[in-house]
């Protein structure tokens, strides 16, 4: 196994600030996530809400000049590379796309990339007090091999291109929620077999998202390289520290004030690094600036609270030390630009660049 001189830092990057054919269907004409994050309002006193862009303003991805000062914020702040959100929902058919096929087409931005798959339905989240469900929107389905076939073959063009990242010259794919495919580990020997023969590399990287402790080891046992946390909170290790009792009471007093789940941006320090896990080989640890999920679930969502861009770069610098004493010092930064989940990097209108400086400090800090 190669051994990294220093941490690989790769922020997940999500390719849906631009108009499409189905949002326009389900949403109205020219909706963007960019509609969500404008019509936030604060649900509670000192809550930042809506968050505005600065540097950058409310930027249409199709523009290849957006995604040239993406990048050139993501070098300032250190960020190796992007991992691009890719949506494949079963025989043939994707969405958002548009993005990284133009990157590897025109070459430009230059900058190294990776893929992670969201596998997972999408549904219009219905947060009503009469209880009704969500509605399908598109349904994720898995074809077996003539679609997981047809899958790889789109990725392939992707892979072969020279910024793609590698892991021991191996291409790495990530996989948001390896329990919903129904035969995930014959999907990855599939991926395995037919890369092989392509002569493209020995096999893939691949790596899974787990949310619970339990998920760990039967995860690996499908194939998988390493594992990330795949929500970027492990709510068995964060809400450890909370006996169950108490838990109840929260929850109970939250849904009588109608309010979102709060956590403090502290506790989530305590808990971003836990030796037991994050020191093995097998796990690649996240770091994340901050959480809102309230721009699209409103008081059903979940926010952070107390986060600031010096806790933050205590935060990486933790992170960056625990991975010091590691063979593979990959670190994924969720996220670069969700900006609906309250969880981006680029700058806006309260802080300015600060969390791209706090991350540049800790990256030079931890390598002292």
């Amino acid at each position: 196994m190669n051994v990294q001189k220093k941490p690989m830092i790769i922020a997940y990057y999500l390719p849906q600030f631009h108009p499409f054919k189905e949002n326009d269907e389900w949403w109205g004409k020219g909706f963007t996530e960019w509609t969500n994050v404008g019509k936030a309002k604060p649900l509670f006193h000192g809550h930042y809400q809506p968050k505005v862009p600065a540097d950058l303003g409310y930027y249409d991805l199709r523009l290849p000049e957006v995604r040239q000062q993406q990048v050139e914020l993501a070098q300032e702040a250190g960020v190796d590379g992007f991992c691009y959100w890719h949506y494949w929902f079963g025989n043939g058919r994707q969405l958002m796309n548009r993005i990284i096929d133009e990157v590897v087409e025109t070459g430009k931005p230059d900058f190294p990339f990776c893929l992670a798959w969201a596998n997972e339905s999408w549904k219009a989240k219905q947060w009503n007090h009469d209880g009704k469900g969500d509605k399908l929107l598109i349904e994720q389905q898995y074809g077996g091999e003539k679609d997981y076939r047809m899958h790889y073959e789109y990725v392939k063009h992707l892979i072969v291109n020279e910024n793609y990242i590698r892991i021991e010259e191996r291409p790495i794919f990530m996989i948001y929620k390896p329990g919903l495919i129904p035969d995930c580990a014959n999907f990855i020997n599939l991926w395995d077999k037919w890369i092989k023969e392509d002569g493209i590399a020995d096999k893939f990287f691949f790596i899974g998202g787990y949310d619970e402790e339990f998920q760990y080891d039967s995860f690996l046992k499908f194939g998988f390289d390493a594992l990330t946390p795949g929500r970027g909170l492990r709510n068995d290790y964060v809400f450890r520290h909370k006996k169950r009792i108490i838990r109840g009471i929260l929850r109970k007093w939250r849904e009588w004030r109608n309010m979102p789940v709060m956590e403090n941006y502290k506790m989530v320090n305590k808990y971003i690094w836990i030796s037991e896990i994050d020191s093995k080989e097998t796990s690649i640890p996240f770091i994340i600036p901050s959480w809102d999920h309230t721009p699209r679930s409103g008081r059903k969502g979940s926010v952070m609270y107390n986060s600031t861009p010096e806790l933050f770069k205590q935060q990486v610098i933790k992170v960056l030390k625990g991975v010091s004493a590691k063979q593979q010092k990959l670190v994924f930064l969720k996220s670069w630009n969700e900006w609906a989940e309250g969880n981006y990097m680029e700058p806006d209108l309260k802080w300015g660049k600060a969390y791209i400086h706090a991350l540049r400090a800790a990256i030079e800090e931890s390598q002292k």
